[in-house]
């Protein structure tokens, strides 16, 4: 199989809203064949997420609402880098504002994306441990409930109908297995 990556011929921006921009992407593989595709245009500020532990076996949890499935959601803690910020500072800034609680000891598990197909957004994800108490204001439109959930009853969180979103599930299953080997 040839590694070569496609050569990117020609890229334009088709559509854009306030927060999206959707590029059209002509192609031509190294075996001669063209085609075009269509992508979300990769934000230009990074993102990040944390699973927080209060202990061993306790995952510190937020519920949020949701607009693209229009409902809420129990997730993690995430947001956008600020200008100037490292993962590090981000995901600390983001605990705070979204659960309360900062971290003392931060390990990255790994850098994700969502859906390479037709999008190159990523985030960085980070395990935060040795946790205190430390509440930032955010930009959240409403109060985020708090919940703490046991990591050994991880497969009943994770059979909820408000527990959806694959990045927090592959974070939440990371976590469990890097404990286990602990």
């Amino acid at each position: 199989m040839d590694d070569r990556k496609p050569e990117i011929i020609d890229t334009r921006l088709i559509a854009r809203s306030r927060l999206f921009g959707i590029e059209e992407m002509h192609l031509r593989f190294s075996n001669g064949e063209e085609r075009t595709y269509e992508r979300l245009r990769t934000p230009p500020i990074a993102g990040v997420m944390c699973v927080p532990l209060l202990d061993r076996d306790t995952v510190v949890l937020i519920r949020e609402y949701g607009a693209g499935v229009e409902d809420y959601q129990i997730t993690l803690p995430k947001g956008a880098y600020e200008h100037g910020e490292d993962w590090r500072d981000a995901a600390n800034r983001e605990l705070k504002e979204e659960a309360g609680y900062g971290a003392r000891k931060l390990t990255l598990l790994k850098r994700m994306t969502l859906s390479p197909g037709y999008m190159g957004h990523a985030i960085t994800v980070a395990l935060g441990e040795d946790l205190y108490e430390e509440k930032l204001p955010g930009d959240e439109p409403e109060p985020l409930e708090v919940i703490t959930w046991k990591l050994s009853d991880l497969d009943r969180l994770l059979e909820r109908e408000d527990v959806t979103e694959a990045r927090v599930i592959a974070a939440l299953l990371m976590t469990r297995r890097i404990l286990e080997t602990r």
